[in-house]
């Protein structure tokens, strides 16, 4: 059987064709570009290798910025054997000729460095099954995905494992891997300064995308440097990096929402653009934007709910992209809007309290009495009809009788809700007089 574990990748010929990313793999941690805040002399792995100690890491980053060749590296530096497994199409039968394989390694005195590429796809019975080998030495695991530890690996496999973050790569990180590139291949990127941003855009933070796409660039033969148009007529921008299921989507919708409440409609809009051009599902959009509305703005513009509702509505009449405009400028809308969570604290507040109360009665003078045995039992003695008394308010009390009276609701002075506290502030003095008459 061919050793599909090999440590780093298949010799190859000195002639045969190799991909530029290939060709500019980093030799050292110091090549890298990047990544200082990992790498640096006071980040995590900078100190790890000063001491001389490296653990068990998880990198949790995009594609494109480096995890693989940083886990390659990492066993060069620390005279680890190298081994590479991906959890796409490793099963439990290959997993265990791995650890068998590294424990006879480690008999001979030679240590394993595992690194396992989309890791959080195993399930957890094969998360677990890292667990004694990671306690006894057999393998220092290294383990890289695309998606938040936190939700897609196991605790007890976190707990033995650091986690590092790696980014995207900077425009600057981009134009310092391009000019390597460049060097690479004797001859400068035949386009204008435009083009050339456009195209370190292009790879939106992932290095390998930019690497390719140079590639494609550099076998042009043109007689002048291209300017953006021409570059985007012959290369087509890269799909943005977005899944509806992961956590870009959970990130997005974030950002969204607090843009919102934080009242700029320029970043709403463009949050709202990115999902869009991800991809994203406009009617959970519509259901999110609604959602907004009823959490942030509330009574301080009544009307903000209606603007959701509606700018759903013309979606599902319109579908995309005209009915996407409606959602837009509904989003917009809500990030102009005065902004209060009264109410959403107010119902929060009262849903406790009813929890808290279990099932206390309401007080017997405002309960109907349709029978003679209800009008016995005192069920609506007492109750002053709020039409017959002045002011139309009658102060009576409306709580449960050994229950005190509860504030839930606080409207802000912002927006209508403005208007709303001038009237509850009205009842309260009118219940306090009402109150001390009765006394």
């Amino acid at each position: 059987m061919p050793d599909l574990f090999a440590n780093g990748p298949v010799p190859v010929a000195d002639n045969a064709p190799r991909p530029l990313a290939d060709r500019l793999r980093p030799q050292t941690l110091g090549e890298v570009i990047g990544q200082a805040q990992v790498l640096g002399p006071e980040a995590p792995l900078g100190v790890m290798l000063a001491a001389g100690s490296l653990s068990s890491l998880i990198f949790w980053g995009p594609p494109g910025v480096g995890k693989t060749t940083i886990a390659r590296l990492l066993a060069a530096e620390t005279d680890l054997h190298f081994v590479q497994i991906s959890a796409i199409f490793t099963g439990v039968p290959e997993l265990r000729k791995v650890f068998e394989a590294a424990r006879m390694r480690r008999s001979n005195g030679k240590g394993t460095l595992l690194f396992v590429d989309e890791i959080h796809r195993f399930n957890k019975a094969q998360q677990d099954g890292f667990l004694p080998h990671m306690e006894d030495g057999t393998i220092l695991l290294v383990g890289a995905t695309t998606e938040n530890p936190s939700f897609e690996l196991n605790a007890a496999l976190l707990s033995r494992a650091q986690v590092l973050v790696l980014e995207r790569l900077p425009l600057a990180d981009l134009e310092r891997l391009a000019q390597r590139a460049e060097a690479e291949l004797a001859a400068p990127l035949p386009l204008d300064p435009d083009a050339r941003a456009a195209l370190l855009g292009m790879a939106d933070g992932d290095g390998r995308a930019l690497l390719n796409l140079i590639e494609q660039v550099a076998a042009w033969q043109v007689s002048a440097p291209l300017d953006t148009a021409a570059l985007a007529t012959r290369l087509q921008r890269r799909a943005t990096n977005y899944d509806k299921s992961g956590d870009e989507h959970y990130n997005l919708i974030s950002a969204l929402h607090k843009s919102v409440r934080g009242s700029d409609p320029d970043a709403a809009l463009y949050w709202l653009a990115r999902m869009l051009t991800g991809g994203e599902d406009p009617r959970f959009l519509a259901r999110r934007i609604t959602r907004m509305a009823v959490e942030d703005i509330g009574l301080a513009d009544p009307r903000a709910q209606g603007i959701c509702l509606e700018a759903w509505q013309c979606y599902e009449r319109l579908g995309s992209p005209e009915g996407e405009l409606a959602l837009g400028q509904a989003v917009l809308y809500l990030a102009l809007a005065p902004k209060s969570n009264a109410g959403y604290v107010a119902f929060k507040a009262a849903m406790s309290a009813a929890r808290q109360t279990g099932s206390t009665p309401p007080p017997k003078h405002i309960l109907n009495a349709p029978t003679a045995l209800m009008r016995d039992q005192g069920y609506g003695a007492g109750y002053a009809y709020d039409h017959d008394a002045e002011d139309g308010f009658s102060g009576q009390n409306y709580f449960p009788d050994d229950m005190a009276r509860k504030g839930f609701y606080q409207p802000v002075e912002r927006g209508f809700e403005r208007d709303l506290k001038k009237r509850l502030d009205w009842f309260s003095r009118l219940r306090d007089k009402r109150g001390d008459a009765a006394d």
